[in-house]
């Protein structure tokens, strides 16, 4: 298939175009205290210049209105600007579109959609729209994209592409990324169009089999977002972990953050130096981890059982790595769907971007913690 898309994707129609946006930004009351002191950078070729370190939206979902509010606006003050959650993370948007209300203007924001067709991809679209309550989203990608089956639906005429690339020209949206977990397909699939970004998962455990991938992205100079930074919180040295993406060309970085402490100790890193001490710490906790481990991405959710399974692997990982053991052996008696519950049904392995047993690991946490 031949290259699609422009390389300059920011020309708009009359809904929102990219003059009056940025005329919009200009008007607002001033940038949050800090936010000028923050090193930005651009994502992409794009106009968009974000600083480097970026706030998650998956774990907004588990407070309140009230706390989001004050982590959004906390989060802001740092000189955090760019905001990134997805249609599928239950009420996040809707939480950002609030907690955003007055200094909708000082942020970039970016959501995702798992469409795949035309019509639900533009339902969608409008969905965001009214959840962020903005009239433009600065960047709009496709969700975790992971087979070639899905790449041809996307792609194909009346298809998710065609419908975000008319909301680009409408001026609802203003840039096209695309998100997945798997680097050897996504360097397949940024060849055939040109995204502005790319968001996939890269930390100090995760660096294999990127090469392909980064380097596609280095020729065509994309955007990256950097998801998964603490491998969906099993890396405990918060502070090593993020200082060694932060010492990196990416354009962002998007820890999720649910709490005042978690938003101070990440806006911290940027102004500290990854060392040779940092590097021991966490070669120390990959040898720990290995590759089968679960990054609590949440893709494997709802289980049909209703199993936390996430949850259950985090007990099974404060038992073995963090010396929690009591605590975890009480945590798990108290669960009232406990592993064992699982009938193998299998759909939660189909839905995990990394392939793992979660069958026989949920056999494995049952037989450790009963």
């Amino acid at each position: 298939m031949g290259k699609r898309g422009s390389e300059e994707q920011g020309v708009l129609g009359s809904v929102a175009p990219m003059d009056e946006i940025n005329s919009i930004r200009n008007k607002s009351v001033g940038l949050a205290k800090g936010s000028e002191k923050m090193e930005k950078r651009r994502l992409g070729k794009s106009d968009l210049w974000v600083a480097p370190l970026g706030f998650g939206g998956i774990p907004i979902q588990r407070v309140s209105q009230t706390d989001a509010d004050g982590l959004l606006r906390l989060a802001v003050e740092k000189g955090i600007n760019f905001i990134d959650t997805a249609r599928g993370y239950t009420d996040s948007e809707e939480k950002i579109g609030v907690g955003l209300k007055g200094i909708r203007q000082e942020v970039i924001l970016a959501t995702k959609s798992m469409a795949r067709n035309g019509v639900a991809m533009a339902e969608d679209v409008e969905r965001s729209l009214r959840n962020f309550q903005t009239d433009w989203i600065d960047l709009y990608q496709l969700h975790n994209v992971r087979t070639d089956e899905e790449w041809a639906e996307l792609t194909s005429p009346g298809g998710g592409l065609e419908a975000l690339e008319k909301a680009r020209d409408a001026g609802k949206i203003r840039y096209i990324g695309i998100t997945g977990h798997l680097p050897e397909t996504l360097s397949r699939f940024i060849k055939d169009y040109s995204f502005v970004s790319v968001q996939f998962p890269y930390n100090y455990i995760e660096q294999e089999n990127r090469q392909e991938l980064l380097a596609e992205i280095t020729r065509q100079g994309l955007g990256t977002i950097i998801m998964k930074p603490l491998a969906g919180g099993a890396l405990r040295q918060v502070g090593p972990a993020l200082r060694f993406l932060l010492q990196k060309s990416f354009s962002v970085v998007i820890p999720g953050m649910d709490t005042i402490e978690q938003i101070e100790e990440n806006s911290a890193q940027l102004s500290q130096t990854f060392t040779e001490q940092d590097a021991k710490v966490l070669e120390l906790e990959k040898g720990e981890l290995g590759q089968e481990f679960c990054r609590r991405c949440e893709y494997c959710l709802p289980c049909t059982e209703g199993i936390n399974i996430p949850g259950l692997f985090l007990l099974e990982g404060y038992y073995n790595r963090y010396n929690l053991k009591q605590w975890s052996l009480d945590r798990y008696l108290g669960t009232a769907i406990k592993a064992d519950a699982c009938t193998e049904c299998g759909v939660c392995e189909t839905r995990c971007p990394y392939q793992l047993s979660i069958r026989e690991k949920l056999k494995q946490v049952h037989a450790l913690l009963s």
